[in-house]
């Protein structure tokens, strides 16, 4: 069984029937993430709709602009089967919202994960100085993930370092990723989650079409020959680690 720790229920065609379709693929969990108001009450719902789903709160980046109240008042109290906030973080590849206002917004989200208990999803792209320092700077939550880790093995070991756990996407199949392989192989297995980012980054062989929570199995195959080891134990150690990080029941 898998567990695809970052997909995006309610995004571009993928709604109920990937949660089924996902489910005969062995795909048994899914969390799904918010990236602003709209999207973060879609995952709430989707969490109510479905046994086995889970939900994140939160404000991407992009959006840093519209501010945190929106996506805090969500949280007071925190619905049940929400169980992370985010994805935040800083994307300087787009810059859709002023550096600084995303730095300003990611500490906050920060700051509501740690009071509430609850798992911080990080995104970062183009960003990891900046992403760090605001890390080292900062309280941390108990429990955080860098999503879609993009980065190589120096930007992995510093994060896990610090805590993080490392949840790796589709880009793991793709040629042009050498050092996310290399990262992947130096995370110790009990850090390592997969996702799918659905509908985003569909691994290979479906590089191009829109992504899917059933191909969470693909990535995890990829991570397990990276690092040497069984798909199974694979599948089992990213289970377990979804099940520790996010607090979910077995």
């Amino acid at each position: 069984m898998w567990t695809d720790s970052h997909c995006h229920l309610g995004f571009d065609g993928v709604g109920d029937d990937a949660v089924v379709e996902a489910a005969a693929a062995g795909v048994t969990r899914l969390v799904t993430i918010g990236t602003d108001v709209d999207t973060s009450l879609a995952t709430i719902e989707a969490a109510r709709r479905h046994d086995h789903v889970y939900a994140t709160v939160g404000l991407h980046p992009h959006d840093a602009t519209d501010g945190v109240e929106g996506v805090a008042a969500l949280l007071d109290p925190a619905p049940e089967g929400v169980v992370g906030v985010g994805e935040c973080g800083l994307d300087y590849f787009y810059e859709h919202s002023p550096r600084a206002v995303q730095q300003e917004v990611f500490r906050a989200q920060m700051d509501l994960a740690r009071r509430l208990d609850l798992t911080l999803v990080i995104h970062t792209r183009d960003a990891w100085d900046d992403t760090f320092s605001i890390l080292e700077s900062s309280p941390l939550p108990a429990r955080w993930i860098v999503h879609c880790f993009s980065g190589g093995p120096d930007e992995a070991r510093r994060a896990l370092d610090l805590g993080a756990y490392l949840s790796f996407s589709g880009i793991i199949t793709f040629k042009n990723a050498a050092d996310i392989r290399s990262a992947a192989r130096l995370c110790p297995l009990d850090r390592v989650l997969v996702e799918t980012d659905a509908p985003f980054l569909a691994p290979v062989p479906n590089r191009g079409r829109p992504n899917r929570p059933a191909w969470v199995a693909l990535v995890g195959a990829a991570v397990a020959e990276v690092k040497g080891r069984p798909v199974e134990e694979m599948a089992r150690a990213t289970w377990e680690n979804a099940s520790t990080v996010f607090g979910l029941p077995e």
